[in-house]
């Protein structure tokens, strides 16, 4: 696991080479701390403490992730029936959408939820660290409208270089779930379908139908 706290040097391109290296995300959500390329994951708590909420840290780039009410909405109801399913066996914690995690050498991915094993605690402590050098078990991230294709694909790459076994991609207008258990390999689940735990959860459910019947209140 890399222990690295700040990010590699970019060589030298264009602004456009910059963006599309990030997936092409819009330039209102890059954030202009420090030289460009230079970010590190101390001006990551800062910006923080300064607005709680955490930019994710992208080859020395500050990204503000973008997070709607609805889309909290869904991350809060999700985080609620994996944690109704992980603690009572106590096999690890799920954060919200405020848990920053080094996942790889300069990148700090901030999931909308995530579940941790315990297996992946070292000596079976939870770390003190404001950004700890971990990678989830299970990652889940809710599409908001400024999400780019380039964005989320690159995400993927991402966690799973990282070792993450499982990843959600929840589409609040479409009542949709894309299921990753690698990088190509995805099942799109609609409204009518049961999100699974797959390996990574065994015996965990949840009826899609139930989690957007949230969206409906």
């Amino acid at each position: 696991m890399a222990t690295a706290t700040e990010s590699p040097p970019l060589p030298e391109r264009t602004v456009a080479d910059l963006l599309a290296a990030l997936g092409n995300v819009p330039p209102n959500r890059i954030l202009l701390k420090g030289p460009l390329g230079k970010a590190t994951e101390k001006d990551v708590v800062e910006v923080d403490n300064q607005t709680g909420r955490a930019p994710e840290l992208i080859d020395g780039v500050l990204v503000e992730k973008t997070v709607g009410y609805l889309e909290s909405l869904l991350a809060m109801a999700l985080g609620d029936y994996l944690r109704a399913f992980v603690l009572p066996e106590k096999l690890g914690i799920v954060l919200g959408e405020g848990g920053t995690l080094r996942i790889l050498l300069g990148q700090v991915r901030v999931p909308d939820v995530c579940f941790i094993s315990r297996d992946r605690f070292q000596g079976g402590k939870l770390p003190k660290a404001p950004i700890p050098g971990l990678a989830p078990d299970l990652a889940v991230e809710i599409l908001s409208a400024s999400n780019t294709p380039g964005e989320m694909q690159r995400k993927l790459r991402d966690y799973f270089a990282a070792g993450v076994r499982l990843v959600w991609y929840i589409d609040p207008p479409t009542r949709t779930a894309e299921v990753y258990t690698s990088v190509d390999k995805v099942d799109t689940l609609t409204e009518d379908d049961i999100l699974d735990g797959c390996e990574v959860l065994r015996g965990f459910t949840l009826p899609l139908s139930k989690l957007f019947a949230e969206l409906d209140l």
